[in-house]
């Protein structure tokens, strides 16, 4: 018996569903943001992210020394400390990556930075799930994708 595998375009049928119901439920039913507001958020959020990758970066090293220091100590302790320290090592790196590499994107409003910041929100959203961290993936992910998609049409092919 074979078990199914998921295809890309699955997956990017589920993104393209989760979009819509997000566009329907976050621009058309809730309320909208004033004009000027959105336009400030549009401007300043290159700035914000470029703030938020250089401050991530001695994070992550730190992250990674200490890591390595207390290595030894976790592994004969026999905890799962590691296993969700390398969980957030590997968040905090696939976030870092997406958003530097939006940058430039979102200076130049292009929809495809658009999508990037979106999949680290969702990113983020799945971080906190796997840490049962409810309060940040209810309120943070709710509060991220509203602002998100308060500012999406802003941004074009």
């Amino acid at each position: 018996m074979t078990t199914p595998t998921k295809s890309p375009t699955d997956v990017k049928t589920a993104v393209n569903s989760l979009d819509s119901f997000l566009e329907l439920y976050l621009v058309k039913k809730a309320p909208a943001l004033p004009e000027k507001v959105r336009e400030f958020i549009v401007k300043v959020s290159p700035y914000l992210s470029i703030i938020a990758v250089v401050f991530s970066i001695p994070g992550l090293l730190l992250l990674l020394g200490l890591s390595t220091l207390f290595a030894p100590a976790v592994l004969l302790s026999g905890s799962q400390f590691g296993f969700s320290n390398i969980l957030n090592i590997v968040f905090l790196v696939v976030t870092l990556v997406l958003e530097g590499m939006a940058i430039p994107g979102l200076f130049a409003r292009k929809l495809s930075a658009w999508k990037l910041i979106f999949y680290v929100a969702l990113i983020n959203a799945v971080d906190a799930l796997l840490h049962f961290n409810l309060v940040s993936l209810i309120i943070g992910t709710a509060i991220s994708l509203y602002f998100l998609y308060q500012i999406k049409s802003y941004y074009k092919n």
